[in-house]
């Protein structure tokens, strides 16, 4: 056993506690005492936390942890050899696990692979669930072609599926074979956003309503969850009308302020990622630049609203195509647009892992959840920059598995 003692523990579910103790035994959380009275086994194994907040382990819902640009070039996998490019994924796994991160789902371009070789414990990274790519018709979001139409000859990686699917047909048995590739939730889009083609805008709809009524249906008879690119306009208004599980973006829900509620009603997570958009900002293409600037007070606005409304908001980055390491940005724009340092907070972790379905096991530093905690040597809720790029981590367990030890 381990125990914790000494730390002022934000438990990811709201509470705050000074002097707490944490237990361990194997990969499980076996007590938390935020009081004199807890008794720590004899043989513990006893860590001095005295001056450290202790977190549970946080969570993008929302990564792209194999993408190094947004070039057709990178998409196509023709700028290093897959075997460097697989290595240099494994380095990203292992520096976003260093910063704090336990848990991350990929939103697209990570195949299975990467997840069961750091459940064996080939290599060490966050838990991952994966949705392989994103499904979208020909043109759309998903359709990685050149701006001629033409489409690479060969997948850039065979373990994973083509994502074009046309028709209600060809969507559902799109679904079933990334289920068959491993995929732990389903990926759609109805718009385009900041990095698509010309012609393809944020508010722009390119999928019909029966296409994704057969993704989101066959994705739920296979209990597996959907999470839909989708910034504006009716494209928005249809995921969230035909039942998706979250909305990714989101950026001028502002403008159709009625599906607030029906978000509500739905149980829709909403995963703003304003981190994507600072990179879109400053790097992105010349029409990616102008509509990231023309969202940015659409943007905000949405999130204020939705807070208002009691939607449930967690946190996504989306800018694995323009860094790493920095899953912990999410965090900082959060607040910086209104949202308190608790509620940032809870939306990185107990909030999170109910968007992934994971609420039993992980988000929480609570007794009999799986032990996947954080040392930091900052107090978050005074500035939650501190936690940006790992700067203010000492201290990372995944499943009782310590995995980082600066204390």
């Amino acid at each position: 056993m381990i125990a914790i003692t000494n730390v002022r523990l934000i438990d990811g579910k709201g509470g705050l506690f000074e002097d707490a103790t944490v237990i361990v035994d194997g990969a499980d959380i076996y007590d938390v005492s935020t009081t004199d009275a807890g008794q720590i086994p004899a043989g513990a194994q006893i860590i001095d936390g005295n001056g450290m907040t202790m977190l549970p382990g946080l969570i993008d819902c929302h990564d792209h942890l194999a993408s190094m640009g947004y070039g057709l070039a990178d998409k196509w996998g023709l700028t290093e050899p897959l075997s460097q490019r697989h290595l240099r994924i494994a380095s990203v796994l292992k520096q976003t696990l260093e910063t704090g991160y336990t848990t991350v789902r990929d939103g697209g371009g990570l195949d299975a692979g990467f997840r069961m070789a750091v459940d064996e414990g080939l290599v060490p990274g966050p838990n991952l669930q994966v949705v392989l790519d994103i499904i979208t018709p020909t043109g759309g979001i998903g359709d990685h072609a050149s701006p001629s139409g033409y489409h690479h000859p060969a997948p850039p990686n065979p373990s994973l599926p083509n994502s074009v699917a046309d028709g209600p047909t060809a969507a559902r048995a799109k679904v079933r074979e990334m289920i068959l590739g491993g995929a732990d939730a389903i990926k759609t889009g109805t718009t385009g956003g900041a990095s698509s083609r010309p012609g393809l805008g944020p508010k722009d709809l390119h999928m019909g309503r029966d296409e994704l009524e057969a993704i989101v249906d066959e994705a739920h008879a296979h209990r597996k969850r959907v999470m839909c690119h989708a910034l504006g306009g009716p494209g928005l208004r249809m995921a969230v009308e035909v039942g998706v599980d979250s909305i990714e973006h989101g950026t001028h829900l502002d403008e159709d302020p009625d599906i607030l509620p029906l978000m509500v009603e739905n149980d829709v997570f909403y995963i703003p990622t304003f981190s994507v958009y600072i990179y879109h900002r400053a790097q992105g293409t010349p029409h990616g630049r102008a509509r990231s600037e023309e969202l940015l007070e659409h943007h905000v606005k949405s999130l204020q609203m939705a807070m208002e409304a009691g939607v449930k908001i967690v946190t996504g980055t989306d800018a694995g195509g323009w860094v790493h390491g920095n899953n912990a940005q999410e965090i900082s724009c959060l607040v910086g647009a209104g949202m308190s340092p608790m509620e940032a907070i809870i939306s990185a972790t107990g909030r999170a892992a109910k968007c992934l379905g994971l609420d039993d096991r992980i988000g929480a530093v609570e007794t009999g959840k799986s032990a996947n905690l954080i040392l930091v040597d900052s107090n978050p809720l005074d500035d939650v920059t501190t936690l940006e790029e790992g700067r203010s981590v000492r201290f990372v367990m995944k499943g009782g598995e310590t995995v980082v030890d600066m204390l």
